[in-house]
């Protein structure tokens, strides 16, 4: 796939900023048409008339309705940033810098909740280039992991070492629990939610904490190289299952 206008490296700087601004139009756009008809009844045709571009054109930017959402998703991690970091200045409490964390997001997501779950069904779909996991959802997913790489290296957490490098991504993995459990609350204004992201913060210190503790380091360096052949091993190295014996 070509590079987009918008790469600075590919781009002056005024055609860029209209590549932007024809990006940012085509997925308001699609986000009206997702409140007003649903995700699987808007089309990419319908999502370029309404933004007043040629079909070509919206094609141009996003390959697929799929990859359009995948703009808004950008766009959300974005908005998350822009607000989470701000409110995390000043502050060094660990659970007070998580909660500020995730009570952002939740700000920031709070306007899509009431389709949002039709887009976390599209993403559960392993080859869909919305699962959070895949190549497609690389940005978003360093995006947000960056804001919690922010949330530990500016607090006063203290832990093993090892523990606190992979910490991010830690994080960025239970906000995907925490994004579910969200989608999934019926409560007014999602107050259960929140009431979970309070509580779980200062358990989450705690825990961090306690694996300075000499005998559970062993324990917790286990959990670390766990994760580690998770993330590294692709199928073609899983071996092959036992034959059922009778």
């Amino acid at each position: 796939m070509s590079a987009a206008p918008t790469d600075p490296t590919n781009a002056a700087p005024a055609p860029s900023r209209r590549g932007e601004e024809t990006r940012a139009r085509i997925v308001e756009a699609a986000l009206a048409l997702f409140q007003e008809r649903g995700y699987e009844k808007t089309t990419m045709r319908a999502v370029a008339t309404e933004a007043g571009v040629s079909l070509g054109n919206a094609y141009y930017y996003f390959a697929s309705k799929e990859h359009l959402v995948q703009g808004f998703y950008d766009r959300l991690q974005d908005e998350h940033r822009d607000v989470a970091l701000p409110r995390l200045a000043g502050v060094r409490d660990f659970p007070s810098r998580l909660r500020v964390a995730e009570e952002s997001f939740l700000e920031a997501a709070g306007p899509y909740h009431q389709f949002a779950g039709r887009f976390f069904a599209v993403a559960a779909q392993p080859a869909s280039p919305l699962n959070p996991f895949s190549a497609e959802s690389s940005r978003p997913r360093e995006a947000s992991t960056a804001i919690y790489r922010a949330v530990v290296e500016g607090s006063d957490l203290k832990g093993d070492e090892r523990l606190l490098a992979e910490l991010p991504e830690l994080l960025w993995l239970a906000h995907m629990g925490v994004t579910l459990f969200w989608v999934h609350d019926a409560s007014r204004g999602q107050r259960r939610t929140r009431h979970l992201v309070h509580r779980t913060a200062p358990l989450v210190d705690r825990l961090v904490r306690l694996s300075r503790l000499r005998p559970l380091r062993p324990a917790v360096h286990d959990v670390l190289a766990l994760v580690h052949d998770l993330r590294d091993t692709t199928p073609e190295d899983e071996p092959e299952p036992e034959a059922a014996r009778p």
